[in-house]
Parts: structure tokens; sequence; C-alpha cells
């Protein structure tokens, strides 16, 4: 991407932040205003329950290139960042937390990182301002579980400071508590990613809305993304296989028990092993008969969709 023809868009996702949002919006126009390029500023509100809103609709008006979109309804974090996406029109796209813990100040870090030769500039709190036990170590639990399973190694996928190159973003279709694995969906694709360490400050005002629990939801998330990457376009992989796996095993048992039916004399009803070998070769019957019905599934979603199982990364001569 030629640099001149690059513009910025900064998605801030909010809920009921109605007390660090002046303060922070006034440091992040005063920020993304010395970065030579267009920009633009999309507060998203989260079905907040406080006066975020209006607060949004008081900076709004200030400033043209800021603009606010608002959920019907408090929907998650990653709802808003996605709607903010979607709304956006900048070449990069780049995500901040409202409540003032990331450094605006880092964007141009960030964008410089980025113009080395990166699609995906994720921050890393390497001196978070967090407690240990509900923050810390929850998120160190997480990085290397995300990493681990993804193959996209980062030391801090809960930074909400990142940035992105548009075309890796567009295409990703999020759901649920999907944003902290957005970099790896980004690999997925084939994008070139890097971090960079950031300035991480402690919150002054607000609640926070994370805590230790999140991890297992994490751990749950990533089964899906695992399989996403993995097996989404091949289920039967993953179905078939095991399957066929549970019927080996149910064939094994089968003839252990028809060897001590006539080599010992070991009648069928006194061996709990035949049991086992029917209850192996039905469940994998039914994984087989369910990998393909997945296999018919997906391949429906892609027609129905119009949607490709590959990505394009650029094109030449056209």
């Amino acid at each position: 991407m030629n640099q001149k023809n690059q513009s910025l868009s900064v998605i801030i996702p909010v809920y009921n932040e109605e007390e660090s949002l002046p303060s922070f919006a006034e440091e992040l126009i005063a920020a993304v205003s010395k970065i030579p390029m267009p920009w633009e500023i999309i507060f998203v509100d989260d079905g907040s329950s406080d006066q975020s809103q209006a607060v949004i609709r008081k900076i709004a008006a200030t400033d043209s290139r800021v603009k606010g979109v608002f959920l019907g309804r408090n929907a998650g974090q990653t709802s808003a960042l996605s709607a903010g996406i979607q709304k956006s029109s900048g070449t990069l796209i780049a995500s901040l937390d409202a409540d003032g813990q990331n450094d605006p100040k880092d964007l141009e870090r960030l964008i410089s990182k980025l113009n080395e030769g990166y699609d995906v500039v994720s921050g890393w709190r390497k001196n978070r301002k967090d407690p240990w036990l509900n923050r810390r170590l929850p998120s160190q639990i997480a990085n290397a579980l995300i990493s681990r399973v993804t193959g996209v190694y980062l030391h801090d996928y809960g930074c909400s400071l990142k940035l992105y190159k548009t075309e890796y973003l567009k295409p990703i279709r999020l759901y649920g508590e999907m944003h902290r694995f957005v970099p790896a969906f980004a690999g997925f694709l084939g994008a070139k990613i890097t971090e960079l360490e950031v300035n991480h400050r402690p919150r002054i005002k607000g609640k926070s809305k994370y805590g230790i629990s999140r991890t297992l939801k994490v751990i749950l998330d990533l089964l899906t993304v695992k399989f996403m990457d993995s097996y989404m376009g091949k289920p039967i992989y993953l179905f078939g296989g095991g399957g066929i796996i549970m019927m080996l095993l149910g064939a094994l048992a089968a003839a252990i028990t028809l060897y001590k039916k006539f080599a010992l004399g070991i009648f069928v009803k006194d061996q709990p092993l035949f049991q086992v070998a029917i209850f192996f070769s039905l469940i994998g019957f039914q994984l087989l008969l369910l990998g393909l019905l997945a296999e018919i599934l997906v391949r429906t979603y892609f027609d129905i969709k119009d949607k490709n199982s590959y990505f394009i990364r650029e094109t030449v001569g056209f």
C-alpha cells in the first residue's frame, strides 16, 4: 500500500465509560491530529446504561471526523468492534479501549511499525498496571493457550491497542467474544503480524469489566477458533477421523470378545467388553454421519453466502 494513500479509522468500543470519555477523547483527538494522514474516530456505544451516549454525541458535535455508533442493546465488545469495523472507511483500522489505560500517543508508533512491512501490529503491555491475581494472571494463561493453539504467538492478545490493514479485517466476521482472537484470524489469512511494546496506564476513573472468570470463556472460544482454523473447510477430518478411531476400538473389543469365546470358552454374556464394542461402534458410526452432515452444511454455507474458502492477498496485472 502506498503510504501517501493511507487513512486511519480509530474504533473505540464504549460501555459505561461516561467518567473517562471526555478526557480520553480530548487526548485521542490531540494524538491523531498529529498523524499526517486523513483520520476518523468512531465511538461505538455498546448499550451503555449511564450517560456515555450523551457524552459521545457532545464530542461528535465538536468535530466532523468524530462519529458515534449506538447499538440497540448491550451486545458485547466483539459486536461493538465489528460494528465499528463495518462503518469505518480508513485503509488502516486501529482499536483502543475507552477507559484511558491505552495511550493514544502509541498510535503513531504502531503506524510506523506497520509501514516496515507488516499487516497487523499488536500492542504489548509489557509493564501492565493491573492487579496480578485477577487481571494479569488470567491474561498470561489465556495468551499462552491462544498462542499454542492458533500458532500465532503474541505476548498480549488481550491488549485492545492494535492496528490492522483494512483488507485483513473487513473479511472477518466476529461473533460471541471473538475480539481477542482477531490477530489469529488475520494470521489465518496470511497476514504478517508483529507486536510492539506500548504504554499502559492505571485506570483512574470508572470500573473494570474484566476478571478471572474470562479465562474459562477464552478456553471455550478457543475451541471454536481451532475448529474454524483447522476443520472449517473439511469437518469430515475431525468427525470422520474420530468416528474411524471409535469404530476401530469397537472392532478390537469385538475381536477380543470373540477370541475369549472360542479360545477360552467364556460366554459373550459374561464379557463386559462386548457392550463396550457395541458402544464404540455406534458412537463411531454417528460421528461419521455427523462429519458428512457437517460437510454438506459447510458447502451450503459457502454457496449461500457467496463466500470463498480462500483469501486473495493481492493481484497483479488485472
